[in-house]
This record gives structure tokens, sequence and C-alpha cells, in this order.
């Protein structure tokens, strides 16, 4: 039989010469013996589980004509006239359902775009809850609960610590075994964690915030018992540690075994764009977080009460604890379909067929122990596994620049709305909803982009490792924009003394003879912003006397304050209730070049998570991408938001006072904020740029093996004739 010189099928085969199979088809007992082309070659053609064949070539003859293999698998023992034999797995059920309920209305979903769309559900609920939920209400759990920036820091990073006691298990033997049942139980434990996370809202009594006629003005009572003021809600945080460690059990196999099936079940070159759409509906998913989150923010928490403070008060806690309920709700029906899908899609043979190994080669050939289909089925391999992964120089580098891009992500992610409330002078929502305009563009937009260029110009390995140090290098540069910051509000006895001069640093003289006489106490913040444009502590410290509504924004008005002096004239001055609005002139400059950042630092994330695929080999790649998650978590993850929160303490100006306990931070200082994240960022960004630097240089990829003049093709991974190489024992040309 003769093929036509340079066809190319719907499958993407291609052939540069004519391929003359011109013997008849053998018989069983010679199933996956030798056949002959023109230049007298015999390549191997044993059959290999899985319903791969090895052979010289790289696909049967008809592979252009019609699919390798259909929805349903051909009978064991099956002959083709090119003397390959296809060998389904015994009993294999390929249709959508759960158990034997499989209606032929699933089966329209039993597809990769079907996959991919109910992966990129869980994936936006896991980004939306625990990278945009989470980060947002920060500020409103450390007020609620009474907790510092470091603990607050430790309930982020129980989701790495359980993602790291859960990898290597989860990628090792689900990356053996039925795939989507190991992600659908995941995200239904990721929803339980949800749920438990807002469990503490109803098992406290209600939030008493002391509202402004309380909080008082100049002479008011202000007496606050100790017993009465120390909440004791601290407790708390393991409760929120638990959710945020189911949060991580559950997401475990989304990013490792998500990610594994959806490469194995599309054409290597689709295979980053499919990725790269998973991964921005996760990048969307914080950015929705961040929106949806703070317009909770501006709810009370005590729904239906009454209240007389408004969401730009310190004492405000807004209704944080939502967007947990239904994201834990929607998490539980999204893990049904989930769990529905085949270990394998129908037609998924033909892309094993057609994918060409970039592995990185080692010199002792040892790399080739993992393409024998029985390797990685039992523990024993575990060891050998481990082993040919920490001997991949070019892996272990990846590994580690991804730490350090996961350090920096997860610190700013976590603290990045309060960085911004900081220097800006917002309220938590306003923070939290100008974070998410950020990172919808910037993080969404750069982790779609960098799929979309590793497809558009055809990259191989390095090329795609070369892209990630670009894109480092980029981020790097910009990241210098932290030299320069917003100045912090004028706030008098904390930033200048009353009378206008500076304070020492480290100082705080919130008395004065104008307010000495009012008897206010420390414990009760609420600041005001008087006509003189100066933060003060309280109504008290500023001397007020009257209070009244300001009917056109809904604010309390304090009149008659001693310690403001009106313009011009000698009688006093008036406060509103909040921060002064920051008049800062490089706002504009600072969050352009954060959201450039932003930008380059998730455009290298889908090429590094591509060069990381294609580095190993094709049998390792769920538990590649295990290791790498728990070097990224041990060493990005976990430490980041721990690290970056004992930062933003230093950096406090004045701390909650709690009858002589600290409680959380009031009032930071913008200049050694931006200083403190500068050299973190230079740190980290430096590192990166070294690692991928050595990745680059020391990836070994496999010999030339496509024939002249099928290079294009090889490079999309269509075709790979290997007409110059003598054959390999089956199991060892993956």
């Amino acid at each position: 039989m003769a093929m036509p010189q340079n066809s190319t099928g719907e499958n993407g085969f291609c052939f540069t010469q004519t391929l003359d199979f011109s013997r008849p088809s053998p018989s069983p007992s010679e199933a996956g013996r030798t056949f002959t082309t023109p230049s007298g070659r015999e390549p191997a053609g044993t059959p290999l589980s899985n319903g791969m064949a090895s052979s010289g070539i790289s696909s049967p003859s008809d592979s252009c004509a019609e699919p390798l293999c259909s929805a349903t698998p051909p009978e064991e023992g099956t002959q083709f006239s090119q003397g390959i034999k296809y060998v389904s797995a015994e009993g294999e059920e390929l249709a959508c359902g759960w158990g034997g309920f499989t209606p032929g209305c699933l089966q329209l979903f039993n597809t990769s775009k079907g996959v991919l769309f109910f992966l990129c559900m869980a994936s936006f609920l896991q980004g939306m809850t625990v990278n945009g939920f989470i980060n947002t209400v920060i500020t409103s759990i450390e007020r609620r609960f009474d907790l510092r920036s470091y603990q607050s820091g430790l309930i982020a990073s129980s989701y790495d610590i359980a993602a790291c006691l859960c990898l290597t298990f989860v990628s090792y033997f689900g990356g053996n075994g039925h795939k989507p049942r190991w992600l659908g139980w995941g995200v239904l434990v990721m929803g339980l964690g949800s749920l438990l996370f807002a469990l503490p809202h109803f098992t406290t009594g209600q939030y008493e915030a002391r509202s402004a006629a309380e909080v008082g003005v100049c002479g008011g009572n202000h007496s606050l018992p100790c017993a009465q003021a120390a909440s004791g809600l601290s407790s708390y945080r393991f409760v929120f540690m638990l959710g945020q460690f189911l949060h991580g059990m559950g997401a475990t196999p989304l990013y490792t075994l998500g990610v594994t099936y959806l490469d194995e079940n599309v054409k290597t070159n689709y295979s980053p764009v499919y990725i790269a759409v998973f991964y921005t509906a996760a990048i969307l998913g914080p950015a929705a977080g961040y929106l949806v989150g703070g317009m909770f923010l501006n709810i009370y928490t005590e729904i239906g009460r009454e209240i007389d403070i408004a969401p730009e008060n310190t004492l405000w806690v807004g209704a944080w604890w939502i967007g947990f309920l239904g994201a834990g709700a929607a998490s539980l029906l999204i893990s049904i379909p989930i769990l529905g899908y085949p270990q394998r899609l129908p037609g998924s043979q033909r892309y094993i067929v057609m994918r060409v190994s970039e592995a990185h080669q080692l010199k002792d050939g040892s790399h080739k122990k993992a393409s024998d289909p029985d390797f990685g089925k039992t523990v024993k391999d575990l060891p050998r596994s481990v082993l040919l992964l920490l001997k991949n120089p070019t892996f272990i580098f990846l590994c580690l620049a991804g730490a350090t891009e996961a350090t920096l992500i997860a610190g700013m992610s976590t603290f990045g709305p309060k960085f911004l409330e900081s220097q800006f002078s917002l309220s938590a929502s306003e923070a939290a909803t100008f974070f998410g305009y950020l990172v919808v563009p910037a993080g969404g937009g750069g982790t779609f982009l960098g799929g979309f260029l590793v497809n558009k110009f055809k990259l191989r390995c390095s090329g795609i490792i070369k892209l990630c140090l670009l894109c480092t290098v980029s981020s790097l540069l910009a990241i210098f924009i932290f030299f320069i910051h917003c100045p912090n509000m004028p706030m008098a006895g904390v930033t200048q003394k009353y009378e206008g001069s500076a304070l020492p640093g480290g100082h705080l003289n919130l008395t004065a003879a104008c307010n000495a006489a009012c008897g206010c106490l420390q414990e009760s913040y609420s600041p005001v912003c008087g006509s003189d444009d100066i933060m003060y502590y309280s109504p008290c410290h500023a001397g007020c006397k009257e209070v009244s509504e300001n009917l056109r924004n809904g604010k309390k008005v304090y009149r008659e304050c001693s310690c403001i002096e009106k313009p011009l004239l000698p009688s006093p001055g008036d406060a509103e209730a909040g921060k002064c609005t920051s008049s800062c002139a490089k706002k504009p400059l600072l969050l352009f070049f954060m959201f450039v950042v932003i930008l380059f630092t998730f455009l290298s994330s889908i090429p590094a998570l591509t060069a990381t695929l294609r580095c190993v080999s094709d049998r390792q790649r769920s538990f590649a991408l295990g290791i790498q998650w728990i070097v990224v978590r041990t060493l990005g993850g976990i430490p980041g938001p721990i690290a970056f929160g004992s930062m933003i303490d230093k950096s406090c100006l004045l701390w909650q006072d709690q009858c002589g306990e600290q409680g959380s931070c009031y009032v930071y200082q913008n200049s050694a904020m931006s200083r403190y994240t500068l050299i973190a960022g230079l740190v980290y960004k430096v590192l990166g740029t070294t690692f991928f630097i050595v990745a680059c240089l020391l990836y070994k990829p496999p010999p030339a093996e496509s024939a002249p003049g099928s290079s294009d093709a090889s490079e999309n991974g269509n075709c790979d004739l290997q007409e110059h190489k003598p054959s390999l024992p089956a199991g060892e040309d993956m």
C-alpha cells in the first residue's frame, strides 16, 4: 500500500517520503513484527500497553485517514495491515457517568473542552476562595478576632502546609490512577474547607463595635473594663487554619493531576493553550474574589443590625463570611460532574502516539527507565522516581525559580490590599476592590498570554526557559518602583506632634493641652479627619464636643474640636469620621509599575509549567508536578506570607492596645513598608533570574530525530519519522 508524499491527515501526521508497506497482514503469532520501508530498514513494532505502539516510524500508515482510536476501543488483538497491534485496557470504560448511570446526553461533555470547562470552574472557585476572599478579609478577620499580621500570615500558609503533606501521595498514586476521581473528591474536600472557614461567624457572639456615640466626644463616659475589652477570640485562628488545611488538601490534585489530565488528552501543541486557559481561570478567581469580597465588606457583619458607624471606620467589620458559604456550596456542586469523567477521554490515544519527547537526557541514560509502561505503578518505584527527578538539573532549577516567584506572589497577594490601604489611605473594601482591578488584567492577561506565546512561536523547551528569563528580568527592572512611596497622612500624636512638629521615631504622644481634660482612652481608636487635613486618633483626642450627621454622605461630623483650628479663624474646627483622603501625586506611577510587575510575573507562569512538563519523561509528569509544588510551597508559598507579615509588622507605627496586650496594627509607616517590599522583591527576582539562567544552560535536549524537511512538523509534535535513528527496544524510544 502506498502513501502519497507529504500528505497530512486530520491528526496532523505528515510523511516526507512514500512509504510502501508491501508485506501481507501478519498472523496473530507474528503481530508486532517488522515491515519494510524503501530504505530497507526494519524498525521494531512491539505493542505497548495502554494502546500505544512503539515503532521506528511515527504512526501507522492509515493514521492520516482515520482516528487511531475511537470512543470504543478495538478488541484486543485487532490487527492492522501495517503489522501494529493496538491493545485495549481490559474492561476500560470511556463513557461519562457515575457507575452504571451513563446517559447519552452526558457524552456531549465527554470531550477535552468539557473537561476544561469543569476544571476551569474548579480552579476559579479555588482561586476566588484561597487567593481572593481570604486575602480580602485578612484585615477584617484581624480586627474581628484580634489577630496580628504574622498570625494571619500563618493562616494563609496553612494552605501550602497541607499541600506539601499531600502532594507526594496524591501526585504519585493519583498520576497512575483514576485522575478525575481524585480531582472530584479534592474539589469536594475544598468545599468543606470553605464552609468550615465561615463557621466562626456563627459560633461567636455578636460583634460589638463601639458606635460613634460610644467612642464619644470630649468629656463623655469612656470607661471600658478590661475584662470586656479583651475578647479572647484569637484562638479561632486554629479553626481558620483547619479550614485552610482542607483547602490545601482539596486543591492538591487540581494543579498536578488536572494539568496532566488536560495535557494527556489534547495535542502537544494545543496543550499550552489549554493549560493557559485553565490557569487564567485560576487567576481570574482571585480577581473576582477581591471584587466580590470588597462588596461584601461594605455589608456589616451582623446582617440586619443597625449600626451608626460607616465602612470607612477602622472599627467596621464587613460580612467577610458570605463569600465562603457561596464558594463552598458551589465547590460541592462542581465536584459531581468531575467525578463522572472516565480515566481517559475517547480518542486520546492518538495524541499519545503523536507526542515527541523533549525530556532532559541524563548522561547515564537512566531517564529511559521512566519509559517502561510498568514503571511507577507500585510503591517500590517511588525512590527511583524521586532519584530520576533529582538527577534532572533543568527540573531542579525550574523548581527553585518557581519557588522564588511563589514567595513574592504569595506575599503580595496576601498583603497587597493592605499595602494599597496604607499607601493611599483607603478603607479595607476600597483597597480590595482596587487590588482586584490590578489583578484582573495583569494576572489573568499575563497567564493567558504566556501560554499563547508558547503556542504561537512553537517554542521548544530551551526557548520556553529563555522566555521565562526575559519575563523575570523585565519584572526585576519594574520592581525598582518601590523606591518611591506615598507619604503617610499626618496624624496628630502619631506622625507629628499636636503643634505640628515631627515626633521622634517610635514615640507616641496622644495627649496634649487641648484634650488633657477629656479623659480619652487609647483603647478607643476611631480616626477622624480634621478640617485642617490632619487625622486624629479619635473624636475625643481631637477635643470634639458635639456630634451630628452629614446628610450628603451619611458620615458622622464632629464639631467644636478644640485641637483643630479653622484657617484664618480663631474658633475650633470640625472633623469627619474616617481617614483623610490621600492626594499622593505618585499614585498613578506606583499603580502602573505594580501592574507591570504583576503582568510579567504571571506571564512566565505557564511557560515555566510547560517547560517542567516537557523536560521530564511522560510517565513522570504528574509526579514531577507534585514534587515541584512541594518545593514551591516549602520554599515559597509557606514562608512567603509569614515573612511578608513579619516585615509589615516591623513597619507598624501604632499598635492596638487591649489593656496592655498588643493587638493588630492600626497605622503603618509607608516608607518602611515600601523599603521592605523593595528589598524582598530584589532578592527573590535576582534569585529567580539566576535559576532560569542555570536551567537554560544545563538543559540537554534529546538528539535530533526528525527527517530532513520535517523539522517544522516536528516542532508541532505532529510528525517524527526518526528516519536516521536506529530502532530502540520497546519502551525506550519515548
